[in-house]
This record gives C-alpha cells, structure tokens and sequence, in this order.
C-alpha cells in the first residue's frame, strides 16, 4: 500500500494527514482517496500538484508498497507591496 499524505485544505477536506491506500498507480491511489473522503476532498484535489516519493509525477506512475504520494493545495499569499 501506499503511504498517502494530505496537506492543508486536502488535509482538511479529508479529516487526516497521513493514510495508507492500495493502487497500482498514482491515479489508482487518489480514486481511493475520492472514493474514501467524498467530493469535498475530489474538488480539492483537482487543483492539487501530486507528488511521488518527493518528485513530481503522473497519474499512471507505478506505485508499489511504501511509496509516499503527497497531495499539495496551490499555495497562496505574499505581500502586494
């Protein structure tokens, strides 16, 4: 299984930080995901950059057991001047 960790508004919208979810993929992992924390969760990761083992990645990257999957919301803020 997959080591999957949410970060801010995914974290959220899923009640955790951290799970353990079966896939084949990357895109197999995160169908569970929508399929365990609803849609609230599925419109946050829509607009989420995911991570593999600390690298970007697709969704039809191999996952095998262990891997760590990151979902990271856009970040915002700074200053305006």
């Amino acid at each position: 299984m997959a080591v999957l960790r949410l970060f801010a508004a995914a974290r959220d919208a899923a009640g955790t930080g951290c799970d353990q979810l079966p896939g084949a993929t990357v895109g197999e992992v995160l169908d569970g995901a929508r399929s365990r924390y609803g849609t609230d969760f599925a419109a946050v990761l829509a607009h989420c950059t995911v991570w593999r083992n600390g690298d970007g990645t697709s969704l039809d990257e191999p996952v095998t057991d262990g891997d760590e999957v990151a979902v990271l919301p856009p970040v915002s803020g700074g200053s305006s001047g």
